[in-house]
């Protein structure tokens, strides 16, 4: 499973720069690119009942 669908799934920093064996967070992070649906998702739950965003 890629790095990119491991993090849209909740897996945490930790995980992904374990699954890649990347050393540096900066540098797993160039592979999350997070969908429409999961950003979405994160607003939600950062807002919830704030359907103005």
């Amino acid at each position: 499973m890629q790095a990119s669908t491991l993090g849209e799934r909740g897996s945490s920093l930790v995980m992904l720069m374990a699954k890649s064996r990347h050393k540096k967070p900066e540098n797993v992070c160039r592979y999350f690119k997070p969908s429409p649906e999961a950003i979405s998702e994160l607003t939600s739950l950062l807002a919830p009942g704030d359907s103005s965003r």
